[in-house]
């Protein structure tokens, strides 16, 4: 009997301490993580960089490095905000940080599964975790983002979280932001993605360390037809316009500022200094200051020979 006592009081003991390390974890979601200072400042390393250094130390990589170059929304194509904006959350401006339409589907999907594997997240979820939080998947991290979640909501402004989350979220192995896969995956800078880029990127960020914008995965290619069918449905891709975009460039070459080389022409400014030259006399007056006399001159030959003189110098 006293052996039993021991044992319950052992486990009353632990349980005590489990909660109270709970708590306390639990807790520093409330006032550990600088929230608010994400007004004024941009993130430095986040927790995830942070997961993916370990990860290739642990595996001996270390010649590794964290890819990412931050840069404004006014620098961000307006298809890839609209893009990640649909494939990822696209009740973003209508909710307060939370989807529960949506996590209660992941939640079903998950029950089928039998397992974790739907989050039904939104973006605001999403960079709470990118920036905090560890990529594990388990109750006690799902409430410690769900406090971060609400104290991002309260303290940033919705177009200053989906600015964040573009810069901090990951694309590949090491690639974080879409600056950094812009420039890996397309060769150029975020400002310059086409709708389809746009597209495919923004379909990969479920699992960015299985699927590439640019392979010839089904998923990929399906899931960015769907996102780009949107985007047109909507007005936010005319499909026309891109079209003529894509077509080649005609017409006279476009001035460049440069000084031309003596005798070259490029350009109506060119034929109008020719036409202006060809039609100059020998003592180089304008052939019209010959051909056109002046008022006074244009009387006195009226009153000599009775005829005026057409605007082209030819006799009526």
């Amino acid at each position: 009997m006293d052996l039993l006592k021991k044992w319950f009081r052992f486990l009353v003991i632990g349980l005590l301490l489990f909660a109270g390390a709970v708590i306390v974890y639990i807790s520093t979601a409330f006032y550990y993580d600088d929230v608010a200072a994400l007004q004024r400042k941009n993130p430095g390393k986040t927790a995830f960089m942070t997961h993916r250094e370990i990860e290739w130390e642990f595996k001996g990589l270390k010649n590794r490095k964290i890819q990412q170059v931050y840069v404004p929304l006014s620098r961000i194509s307006p298809y890839a905000a609209k893009a990640v904006l649909i494939a990822e959350d696209d009740k973003f401006y209508s909710h307060e940080g939370f989807d529960f339409e949506a996590m209660q589907k992941a939640i079903e999907k998950d029950i089928k599964l039998g397992k974790l594997k739907y989050g039904g997240s939104t973006i605001s979820q999403q960079l709470a975790k990118n920036l905090f939080l560890s990529p594990t998947k388990n109750p006690l991290r799902k409430i410690k983002e769900a406090i971060l979640t609400w104290r991002i909501e309260n303290n940033l402004s919705k177009r200053r979280i989906l600015e964040l989350y573009l810069n901090v979220a990951e694309w590949g192995d090491g690639i974080f932001g879409i600056e950094a896969a812009s420039r890996h995956y397309f060769g150029k800078s975020a400002a310059e993605l086409a709708p389809m880029e746009a597209a495919r990127l923004a379909v990969v960020l479920p699992s960015p360390l299985k699927l590439n914008p640019t392979g010839t995965s089904k998923y990929v290619e399906k899931r960015a037809e769907i996102v780009y069918g949107i985007m047109v449905r909507r007005g936010i891709v005319i499909e026309e316009y891109e079209d003529i975009m894509k077509a080649p460039p005609d017409g006279p070459p476009a001035e460049t500022g440069a000084p031309r080389p003596p005798g070259q022409t490029s350009g109506t400014v060119d034929m109008a200094e020719k036409k202006d030259a060809a039609q100059e006399t020998p003592d180089g007056t304008p052939a019209d200051a010959k051909r056109i006399p002046s008022s006074a001159a244009a009387a006195r030959e009226e009153q000599g020979s009775g005829q005026a003189l057409s605007p082209s110098g030819q006799g009526k």
